[in-house]
């Protein structure tokens, strides 16, 4: 919550000082209603009609302070809630650009190695030639053409000699070019090495910033969330103080009239009270027997998610092998996530579904199930813009009777939960297991 909406709220506050000048008269009237034990019980202490018209009045500020403030109490929900989705896009953002950094950082070991590999490959094409040079020295194979011709002994070894030029002209040809295409195919990889290595630190530096922009954005949904659950409890208690006086009161009040019509017919009889009936046992219902269990894809997902009720939800947490500790803010909290959750309970079942929401939906996006059509194990997805995907923030694992397991939100834990398909949010649903 904003410091001007917690001004704002806070002046709500001004009249609570009211209610301890009310608490001593309450009290003494409630303490007036109990006789200690083996001792006659005084005449109770009757409050004046200031002091409950004071009372009623008060009480009727406090609850109409509350009406007051409702309006604004829920705008500022509303705004708590939507950074709270903003925080689950980012969220979902960063764990995209999380995945595209790995993919990259593969992409640049295997460039490195590739590099590594070239240039190993220049240095034995670079030996070879060494190893050319010396062995063409020794054997004289580098004088000058004409000198070996004219040296010949005669016509035949004349066309001998010619043909052992050519052929060593041929041979320092062939090595020299392919020292070349070593030296260009080094240079090639090198450069690939640097650019994926280069793309791989861009898209990770990226995926610090979206992770930090999600973790700012959850934590100040939570502080507005947490300002307006404070501000609302202390009106409600206010306003529960003020009801606890006015009714201590009244209930003072009416013990006086009771006590005042009891001296008033003291020598009249009273007629005894009819005894109660004994109550009855109530009788067992009989319990009907649970169907076979199924090895279907499906069903073994709702096993799994269902052996996880009551683990708690953890921002970023879980995943296909269970639950595991979140991103800050819910570093020290072990569970799982919306989609953790889900990802878990069909990687059980041996089915790879994607591990955020979105990619769940768009993984299986040609297996969507119409509302009228859920079956056990289909996955329901909630988001705000229906058109667009990238807007699902929520997914949870349908049960079957209108129900779902889901790992609802900070706070709570895995539960079942009604299957809320009639949320304006509701975004559609997939079957995984089809």
């Amino acid at each position: 919550m904003s410091e001007q909406a917690g001004a704002r709220f806070g002046t709500q506050r001004r009249g609570a000082h009211w209610v301890h000048r009310l608490i001593g008269a309450g009290a003494v009237a409630v303490i007036c209603l109990v006789g200690a034990p083996g001792v006659a019980a005084a005449a109770p202490r009757n409050p004046s009609d200031a002091q409950l018209s004071e009372a009623q009045r008060q009480k009727a500020e406090a609850a109409e302070r509350v009406g007051a403030i409702a309006a604004q109490l829920a705008q500022a929900r509303a705004d708590a809630e939507s950074a709270h989705q903003a925080a689950l896009i980012a969220l979902q953002d960063y764990e995209d650009k999380q995945a595209a950094y790995e993919t990259a950082r593969i992409a640049a070991d295997t460039a490195a190695a590739a590099a590594d590999q070239a240039a190993a490959d220049l240095q034995e094409g670079r030996k070879d030639v060494a190893a050319f040079a010396r062995a063409s020295y020794m054997q004289g194979t580098t004088a000058p053409a004409m000198t070996a011709l004219l040296s010949s002994g005669g016509p035949a070894e004349l066309v001998q000699r010619a043909a052992l030029l050519d052929a060593a002209g041929v041979h320092k040809t062939d090595v020299l070019s392919q020292l070349t295409v070593l030296e260009v195919q080094a240079g090639a990889t090198r450069q690939a090495a640097v650019q994926a290595v280069e793309e791989a630190e861009t898209i990770q530096t990226q995926a610090a910033e979206l992770l930090a922009s999600a973790q700012t954005q959850e934590v100040s949904a939570r502080a507005q969330a947490d300002a307006i659950d404070a501000e609302e409890d202390g009106l409600q208690a206010e306003l529960q103080q003020a009801e606890q006086v006015l009714y201590g009161l009244e209930g003072a009040r009416t013990a006086a009239e009771q006590a005042a019509a009891r001296q008033a017919a003291v020598a009249r009889p009273t007629a005894p009270a009819p005894s109660a009936p004994a109550p009855q046992a109530p009788r067992p219902t009989p319990s009907t027997p649970a169907g076979p269990p199924s090895a279907s894809a499906a069903q073994t997902a709702i096993a799994a998610a269902q052996s996880q009720i009551g683990v708690a939800y953890s921002w970023g947490g879980g995943g296909r092998n269970g639950p595991s500790y979140g991103i800050s803010p819910d570093t020290a909290v072990f569970g799982f996530d919306c989609s953790g959750l889900t990802e878990y309970a069909y990687a059980r079942a041996g089915i790879s579904i994607g591990g955020t929401s979105r990619d769940q939906w768009w993984l299986n996006r040609t297996k969507q199930v119409a509302t009228a059509n859920l079956q056990p194990g289909d996955l329901l997805f909630w988001g705000g813009d229906r058109s667009d995907y990238m807007s699902i923030t929520h997914v949870a694992l349908y049960i079957g009777n209108g129900q779902m397991i889901e790992a609802p939100d900070r706070g709570k834990t895995v539960t079942i939960a009604t299957a809320r398909t009639s949320s304006s949010t509701y975004f559609g649903a997939v079957r995984p297991s089809a």
